[in-house]
């Protein structure tokens, strides 16, 4: 099977529903910018040198391809082979989020991007996923999504940033706190 189709080649796309849209559809730029996300935590995992931490963006990752599949698919769609970001998944980022966070030195302080390596590309996932979260707010102004998909991709920012401090703490690196 060949890689390339050259079906896309005038700027179009098909869509699980069938159909075909624009490149630059705003259900093709949410689907996207997921799968950038994907890859950049791609990136976090090759460098991590901790297993929890390689564990959990593996878990998201899997996650991120539910994810592109519900933005993929138009939510009024039938199909029971389409699995849906659920509240269950919510709850389970909102858990990680509170185990983590029981580890880490309340903040007290802005803090900036950085420390390690591991942690400045989680510090960019999670910009690249607050720019996701913005292109589904727009597809949602547009088209109806799936109610858990938005909070779903909230959190997930969230549980980057204090995954972005806990890979700091294990290597002994400090916050960098923001001074005007």
């Amino acid at each position: 099977m060949k890689i390339y189709t050259r079906t896309g080649d005038d700027g179009t796309t098909s869509i699980f529903a069938g159909g075909r849209v624009k490149k630059n559809d705003a259900r093709v730029e949410a689907y996207g910018t997921i799968d950038e996300f994907n890859s950049i935590l791609g990136v976090a995992r090759a460098v991590s040198r901790n297993e929890f931490i390689s564990e959990i963006i593996r878990d998201i990752q899997n996650l991120l391809f539910v994810l592109g599949s519900d933005l993929a698919t138009p939510v009024d769609f039938e199909n029971s082979k389409i699995r849906r970001i659920a509240r269950d998944d919510v709850e389970m980022v909102e858990r990680l989020i509170d185990k983590i966070e029981s580890e880490l030195v309340p903040l007290r302080n802005f803090i900036l991007p950085g420390g390690t390596l591991l942690a400045s590309i989680l510090h960019y996932a999670r910009t690249v996923c607050r720019r996701a979260e913005r292109r589904i707010v727009s597809l949602s102004e547009k088209e109806k999504i799936n109610e858990h998909v938005i909070p779903f991709v909230n959190r997930l920012s969230d549980l980057l940033f204090v995954l972005a401090r806990y890979a700091n703490k294990i290597e002994n690196v400090e916050d960098i706190k923001w001074t005007e």
